[in-house]
C-alpha cells in the first residue's frame, strides 16, 4: 500500500535543499529505482509544484507516494540541463516519464565546402566537421529526389574522393550533363566554386534569384551564339522550374521550420514532425510516445521536444499546437523560435500534420486489431496455451557451402522487433551443406544465451519434419517448457499459400488457403530469408574485397590499412595503376609491382 503521505514528507525535505540553479533532478524510491527524471531553469521551483497534490493526476500522485529520496545536478546551462536530463532518461527509462522510442536516424545532403572543388553527398551520422549539411530528409527517397535535381541545375561532382583524383577521363555523369567533369579539367576552380555557391543558396531557398541569374547568362550565351553553353543553361532552368512546380504555395515562405503536431485517439497519442527546409516539404516522420497515462498533449509534445531534439537538429522555428510552459527555457535550450499559429498558412500546415498523426494512430490500431487477429487464430489452430509475446524465426543461408550464415528474426504483438534481429556465422559445422546440422548449431548457440528476459513462446523453423526432429534432438537437455516449435515446409511444386506445417507428436497439416494466418506465418517467414540472404550477401562481398589483399605477398595489416586509407576499396586498389599505388606512404616501387602484377596478371 502507498504512503502518499510519506511520500510528500520526503519531497519536502529535499525542497528544502534543492538548488534555485538550472539542472536535473531525479525522484528515486527505497529500492533505488528511478521513478522520475526532469529538468527545470530553476530546480526548487519546479519540485514545489509536485507538492500540490490535488493539482496532480493520479499517474504522478502516485510517484510522489514512492518517493524516498531526490538527487540533482546542477548545470549552467538550459541546454544542457536538457541534454543531461535525455542521458539519464535514456539510461533509466523511469516508470513516469513519458518515453519516445526514437532510434531513426535521418539523411542529409553534405557539401564539403574546405575541398578545392566540394563533393555534393548524401550523409547519415552525427555533424562533426565544417561542412554544409542541408537537410534532415525523412526518407532516402526524399534525398535522392533533391541530389538527382541539384545534379542537374548545378553539375557538382558526387564521386568518392579517390576516384576523383585518380580519374583520366570524364565519366558517365558528365555525359549526361549530371556533373561539371572538375576531375579532367573541364571547369575552372573559380567557375565551379560558383556552381557551389549557387547550389548553397538554393538549398537555402534562393531559387528564384538564381533562375534570373541562369536566365541572363543563357540569353547573353545566345547573342554570342554560343548555343551549347545556351543549351545547358536550358535544361538546367527546366530542371529547376520543375522543383518550383512542385513546391506547395504553403510551404513557399517558410526557410527552416519543423512542424510538430500531437493528436490523442484510441487512448493512443501520436507525434508528427514536418520538416520545412527552403520552401519544400522535405518529407514526415510519426512517432508514438509510451508510458503516457493521464498524460495531456502538451506533456507529450515537452517529453517529444526533450528527447527528440537531444538527437536530431532542429530547424530554426519550430510550429506547434500546443501552449507549452517555460516556452522561454524551450527557446534559449533549443535556440529557436516557437510557434502557436492562431490563423495563415502555418494554421493550415499544422492542421495537416495533425490529421496525419490521427490516421496514423487509426492504422496502428487496425494493424494491431490484424496482428491480434492472426494471434489468436495462431493460438487456435496450434493449441497454443496463449498468445505469444514473441516469436522467433530461422533462416540459413549460404553459397555452395560457402558464406554459411544462420539468422534470427523476432516478431511481436507490435510488429517485428529489429533490435533483437541476430546472425550467426556457422563455426562448428564442417560440412555447411548440411542444412540440419547448422540449423543444430544456431539453435545450441541461442540457447546457450537464452535468459528469462528473451525466452521465446515459439520458434518458427523454415523446413519440413526431419528439421524438426533435428532441432529437438540438437536441443536435449535445454529447457523448452512453454516453447512451442513448429517447421514449415514448401507446399506442392513450391505453391505459396499451400505449406505443410509440423509440430512434435502432431501429425502435418495445412492451413486454409489463402487466409489471413497463412499470409501471416508467410510474411514471418519471408522476413527471416530476406534478412538472411542479406547478411549472407554482405559477408560474401566483404569477403571478396578482404581476400584482395590478404593474398598479396609483402602486404600486411599495415599496409593493407594504408592502401584502403589511400584508395577506399579493395576494389579501387585493383583498378590502380603502378604510378598511383607507389603514390601511397610505405609502398615502394617493388611492393607496387607486387600489387599492380597480381591483380592484372
Amino acid at each position: 500500500m502507498l504512503d502518499i503521505k510519506k511520500g510528500l514528507e520526503n519531497l519536502k525535505a529535499h525542497i528544502k535543499i534543492a538548488p534555485e540553479k538550472p539542472g536535473v533532478y531525479r525522484m528515486i524510491d527505497d529500492k533505488g529505482v528511478v521513478l522520475y527524471v526532469g529538468k527545470a531553469k530553476n530546480i526548487k521551483k519546479r519540485i514545489v509544484a509536485y507538492s500540490h497534490l490535488n493539482k496532480l493526476p493520479n499517474r504522478l500522485q502516485q510517484m510522489v507516494a514512492q518517493i524516498d529520496h531526490m538527487e540533482f545536478i546542477v548545470v549552467d546551462t538550459e541546454a544542457r540541463a536538457l541534454l543531461v536530463e535525455n542521458e539519464l532518461i535514456k539510461k533509466y527509462s523511469p516508470r513516469y516519464n513519458i518515453l519516445l522510442k526514437d532510434d531513426k536516424t535521418f539523411p542529409y545532403l553534405m557539401i564539403d565546402v574546405e575541398a578545392e572543388f566540394p563533393k555534393l553527398s548524401k550523409y547519415r551520422g552525427v555533424r562533426k566537421d565544417k561542412n554544409k549539411y542541408f537537410g534532415p530528409f525523412a526518407s532516402v527517397g526524399a534525398v535522392n529526389e533533391a541530389l538527382d535535381v541539384l545534379q542537374k541545375v548545378f553539375l557538382l561532382r558526387s564521386c568518392r574522393d579517390n576516384v576523383f583524383k585518380n580519374r583520366r577521363r570524364p565519366c558517365l555523369m558528365y555525359q549526361i550533363k549530371r556533373c561539371s567533369a572538375p576531375c579532367v579539367g573541364k571547369i575552372s576552380v573559380d567557375d565551379y566554386g560558383d556552381l557551389v555557391k549557387k547550389a548553397i543558396a538554393f538549398l537555402e531557398g534562393k531559387n528564384i534569384e538564381i533562375q534570373k541569374e541562369l536566365s541572363e547568362q543563357m540569353e547573353k550565351a545566345s547573342k554570342a551564339q554560343n548555343y551549347e553553353t545556351a543549351l545547358v543553361l536550358r535544361d538546367r532552368i527546366r530542371a529547376l522550374s520543375m522543383v518550383q512546380a512542385r513546391q506547395n504555395v504553403e510551404y513557399s515562405g517558410l526557410k527552416s521550420v519543423d512542424i510538430v503536431a500531437v493528436a490523442k485517439e484510441s487512448n493512443l497519442f501520436a507525434v508528427e514532425i514536418f520538416f520545412i527546409r527552403a520552401g519544400q516539404n522535405c518529407g514526415n516522420a510519426v512517432y508514438f510516445p509510451t508510458q503516457t497515462e493521464e498524460a495531456e498533449k502538451k506533456d507529450v509534445l515537452e517529453a517529444f521536444l526533450s528527447e527528440f531534439y537531444a538527437n536530431h537538429v532542429p530547424a530554426k522555428e519550430i510550429i506547434v499546437g500546443e501552449e507549452i510552459e517555460n516556452k522561454e527555457f524551450w527557446q534559449e535550450a533549443l535556440q529557436v523560435k516557437i510557434t502557436l499559429p492562431k490563423g495563415g498558412n502555418k494554421l493550415k500546415l499544422l492542421q495537416f500534420a495533425c490529421q496525419n498523426a490521427i490516421d496514423a494512430i487509426r492504422r496502428k490500431v487496425a494493424m494491431e486489431a490484424s496482428v491480434k487477429n492472426n494471434l489468436t487464430a495462431f493460438c487456435e489452430k496450434f493449441g497454443l496455451p496463449d498468445i505469444p509475446k514473441r516469436i522467433e524465426v530461422y533462416d540459413n543461408s549460404h553459397n555452395q557451402g560457402s558464406y554459411a550464415i544462420g539468422a534470427m528474426i523476432v516478431a511481436t504483438p507490435d510488429g517485428f522487433d529489429k533490435k533483437n534481429y541476430r546472425t550467426f556465422n556457422i563455426k562448428y559445422t564442417d560440412n555447411t551443406h548440411d542444412d540440419f546440422a547448422m540449423m543444430r548449431e544456431v539453435l545450441k548457440r541461442r540457447f546457450d544465451k537464452m535468459t528469462k528476459e528473451n525466452k521465446p513462446d515459439v520458434i518458427l523453423l523454415d523446413g519440413g519434419r526431419g528439421q524438426l526432429n533435428a532441432v529437438y534432438e540438437a536441443l536435449e537437455g535445454y529447457d523448452l517448457q512453454g516453447i512451442e516449435i513448429i517447421a514449415i515446409s514448401k507446399g506442392p511444386e513450391r505453391n505459396a499459400g499451400k505449406e505443410f506445417y509440423h509440430m512434435k507428436d502432431k501429425a502435418s497439416f495445412e492451413l486454409e488457403y489463402r487466409s489471413p494466418l497463412a499470409f501471416y506465418l508467410q510474411n514471418l517467414r519471408d522476413e527471416a530469408h530476406r534478412f538472411a540472404i542479406g547478411t549472407h550477401r554482405k559477408k560474401r562481398a566483404k569477403s571478396m574485397y578482404k581476400s584482395m589483399l590478404d593474398e598479396v605477398e609483402g602486404i600486411g595489416a599495415k599496409r593493407k590499412a594504408d592502401l584502403l586509407k589511400y584508395f577506399g576499396s579493395a576494389q579501387d586498389v585493383k583498378e590502380a595503376t603502378l604510378a598511383d599505388l607507389q603514390k601511397v606512404e610505405g609502398i615502394s616501387k617493388k611492393i607496387a609491382e607486387k600489387i599492380y602484377n597480381y591483380f592484372h596478371n
